[in-house]
This record gives C-alpha cells, sequence and structure tokens, in this order.
C-alpha cells in the first residue's frame, strides 16, 4: 500500500538538512511501529520518496514523503502513531491512501509557493515594494543561473508563476522574524527540469535595484508544494493531497 505524509517543519528544526531528514523519519517509523516495506538486494532500506527538498533555513507547511506499508494501516491511525513519537518543529498535517497508479511525490511536483520576508526593511529603499512589483512585470528578466553542468542563461519571468505583496497569517512561522509583517508571495517553478530557489528571485530583485542583501536578512517559508493538473492550467493545480 502506497501512503502519502504531508508534515510541516518550523522552529530549530529548520536548521536540519533534508538527509538528516529522512534519517529522522527512517527512525521515526521504526519508533511509531509502522509495518513499512523494504527495498530488495545487500542492503535493503526503507521505501520512501520525498518531494521537494527544502532548503536548509526556511520554514514550511507543506512537506511531503512517500512511504510503502507492508501491512494496511487507517490513515488516522497512522497519523496518530507518526505524530505520537514526533519532536517539536515537525508536525504530521495529513496521511493519505494512495491509488498504484500514483507517481512518486518527487516525480509529481510541478511548482510550489513561498512567503518571503525581510528582518529589518532599514536597508530597503522608501518604494521597495513598488518596484518589487515592477520587476515581476517586466516582459523577460534574463538571469544567469549555476547548474551541474556550468553557468545556463534562462529567463527567470517563465519561472515566476505568481507573485505579489500579502499580509503574513497570524499562524505563520515566517511571522516572527518578518518585519512589517508583510511577505512576498511567490509560485515558483519547483519541478526536476526546472526548479527555482526563491532566495534567488529575491537576490536577483535586489541586484537589479542596486542592494545588498545584508547576512541572514531574508526569512522564508513554503506554504505549499503543488502537481500539475490533466488540464495543466496554473489554476488547476492542486496539492500533493
Amino acid at each position: 500500500m502506497k501512503v502519502r505524509i504531508k508534515f510541516s517543519k518550523y522552529g530549530p528544526m529548520k536548521f536540519i538538512g533534508h538527509l538528516d531528514v529522512m534519517r529522522y523519519f527512517q527512525k521515526a517509523i521504526r519508533r511509531a511501529g509502522i509495518d513499512i516495506a523494504y527495498s530488495e538486494g545487500f542492503s535493503p532500506h526503507q521505501i520512501m520518496s520525498f518531494a521537494a527538498p527544502l532548503s536548509v533555513g526556511y520554514t514550511s507547511e507543506g512537506e511531503y514523503f512517500d512511504i510503502e506499508l507492508r501491512t494496511p494501516m487507517e490513515e488516522e491511525e497512522l497519523q496518530k502513531r507518526l505524530q505520537g513519537v514526533m519532536v517539536e518543529g515537525i508536525d504530521i498535517l495529513k496521511v493519505q491512501n494512495l491509488p498504484e497508479s500514483e507517481g512518486n511525490a518527487m516525480a509529481s511536483v510541478q511548482a510550489a509557493s513561498y512567503l518571503a520576508g525581510f528582518r529589518s526593511l532599514s536597508f530597503l529603499p522608501d518604494d521597495w515594494e513598488d518596484r518589487l512589483l515592477a520587476f515581476y512585470k517586466s516582459p523577460t528578466i534574463p538571469v544567469s543561473k549555476k547548474t551541474k553542468r556550468g553557468e545556463k542563461e534562462i529567463d527567470l519571468k517563465e519561472s515566476i508563476y505568481r507573485f505579489e505583496i500579502r499580509e503574513i497569517p497570524e499562524k505563520c512561522a515566517l511571522l516572527e522574524a518578518a518585519a512589517g509583517h508583510k511577505g512576498i508571495y511567490m509560485l515558483l517553478n519547483a519541478s526536476s527540469g526546472g526548479n527555482i530557489k526563491p532566495s534567488f528571485v529575491m537576490e536577483t530583485f535586489l541586484a537589479a535595484i542596486g542592494v545588498t542583501l545584508p547576512e541572514y536578512g531574508l526569512v522564508i517559508h513554503r506554504v505549499e508544494t503543488y502537481k500539475a493538473s490533466e488540464t495543466g492550467e496554473i489554476e488547476d493545480w492542486k496539492a500533493l493531497i
């Protein structure tokens, strides 16, 4: 049985990298007494697939991973068992059994939405909001992106699907660190072939207006992770569960 699990990551756990998060869940699943399936071969491992890895330092309420169970389990019972062994900083938000035809979490990701905020507004010009929106309205945003094969020239505008200034929700983990209680909402390409980080978008904007971002000056929260719809239209994209 294939199962998809949605979780949040906040507080000190935002400093734990992706590989350590994987190891953490492997141990948590054993502690919870969940009969997970293992791969075959000389070095068996739990069958587990994570969606788009979260950058160190980001908080999130839209993280996902898939597991395969040897013994079927009710969704509510699985969520209760997992939540019972979680540490502060990770919460199990939802569990859903998947049809066998469903692709794995990583292959399903098309886009992700984020809220970005500044720890201080003192280094920004007074009209930064207007300049930010003008930046997005540019017909093209040519940039050089680093890849495994070197530098690649791309049009960043093609990977930004939505971009606007929003109030940060009261319950959002970003609120404590962001000044002014305003955030920049971004819906970005998160597919394996065109993944764009929100920090890269913000750094490109600040460079365009001649401003240097202070060290640790940006805080970022992932809101949700999406899979593409059959129509391909952004309005029809849905969360992974």
